[in-house]
C-alpha cells in the first residue's frame, strides 16, 4: 500500500456452497455465481489489500463446500495475494470450516486485524444451532478489550448479523438481540468509523451517531428490501468495496455482475 494511497478493502459474503458442485440455492447455482463474482472482483480490483469473507460460506456447512471455497478463491484471486480474514454465518460450522479452509486460526472470528492505521475487529454473531444473532458478555468484552487496545487507529467492526433492522419483517426477526449493548460499548470509542455486516443479502448504507453502517448483496441470491414475509429478488450477485483513508474518511460502492441472467425459484418461501 503506497503511503497516499487508501486501503482497498473488498467485502464478500453468503455463498451458501454445496458439497455438489451444482447445488442450488432458490434454483441459483452459488458455485457458478460465486465464480462470476469472483471474476468481476478480479478485474476490477487489482489493488485489494484485504478480503473479508463475511459468513454463510457454506450452505451444508460441509468440509467439501469449504475446501471448494478456499480452491475457487485461490484460483480466481491468487495472483492478488490478499490476505482473508473469515466470519462464520449461521449456516456455518466452525470446527469443519476452519479445518477444510486451511484458515490460519488468528484470521477467524473472533480476532482482530491491523493493516496501516485502521484496525478491523470481527466478531462471531452467530448462536450455536439458531439462526438470529446474538452477541453474547464474552463477545461484547472481545469488542470492548479491541476497542481499548486500537488506540487512535480507525476501527471497522465486522460481523455477521445485521445490528439494525432492515425493513424486512420476516429478516428482522434475526437481528443482533443485543444490538443496544453492541451500540453502547461502540458508542464509547470515537475512533469506530464503520460497521459491516453480511446475512441481510441486500444492499444498506447508513449511518448512527457518525458511524457508517453497510450491508452487502450476497455472492448468489438476493433477498427482497422491505417485504413482510420471505421474498427474493431478481437483482445480481455482487460484492462491496471500501477505501478506507488515513484520516478516517471512507469510500465504498457496490459493484454487481452485469449482462448473465440467474436462474431464481420466486416461489420458494424460505431457505
Amino acid at each position: 500500500m503506497g503511503e497516499n494511497r487508501p486501503l482497498r478493502v473488498v467485502q464478500l459474503s453468503d455463498c451458501h456452497l454445496f458439497a455438489d458442485e451444482a447445488g442450488k440455492l432458490l434454483g441459483l447455482e452459488t458455485q457458478d455465481s460465486l465464480e462470476r463474482v469472483l471474476a468481476l472482483v478480479r478485474a476490477e480490483q487489482p489493488h485489494m489489500d484485504l478480503l473479508l469473507a463475511t459468513g454463510d460460506l457454506s450452505q451444508d456447512a460441509s468440509p467439501e463446500s469449504y475446501r471448494r471455497l478456499r480452491r475457487t478463491l485461490d484460483e480466481k484471486l491468487a495472483p492478488l495475494a490478499a490476505p482473508i480474514y473469515w466470519l462464520e454465518g449461521n449456516h456455518d460450522k466452525p470446527a469443519p470450516m476452519l479445518s477444510a479452509l486451511q484458515a490460519d486460526p488468528s484470521h477467524v472470528s473472533p480476532c482482530v486485524a491491523r493493516f496501516g492505521n485502521w484496525t478491523f475487529v470481527m466478531l462471531d454473531s452467530t448462536i450455536p444451532g439458531e439462526v438470529p444473532g446474538e452477541l453474547f458478555e464474552a463477545d461484547l468484552a472481545f469488542l470492548d478489550q479491541a476497542l481499548a487496545a486500537a488506540g487512535e487507529d480507525h476501527v471497522m467492526v465486522c460481523l455477521h448479523h445485521h445490528p439494525i433492522p432492515m425493513g424486512c419483517a420476516w429478516l428482522d426477526t434475526q437481528v443482533v438481540a443485543s444490538a443496544d449493548r453492541f451500540f453502547a460499548v461502540l458508542d464509547r470509542y470515537p475512533r469506530v468509523r464503520a460497521v459491516i455486516w453480511g446475512h441481510v443479502h441486500q444492499e444498506y448504507a447508513g449511518e448512527r451517531h457518525g458511524v457508517a453502517l453497510y450491508s452487502v448483496p450476497s455472492t448468489c441470491v438476493q433477498f427482497k428490501p422491505g417485504s413482510e414475509d420471505f421474498a427474493v429478488d431478481d437483482t445480481a450477485p455482487g460484492y462491496r468495496w471500501f477505501d478506507l483513508y488515513a484520516d478516517g474518511r471512507i469510500e465504498t460502492q457496490v459493484s454487481r455482475v452485469e449482462g448473465v441472467h440467474f436462474e431464481v425459484d420466486f416461489s420458494v418461501k424460505g431457505y
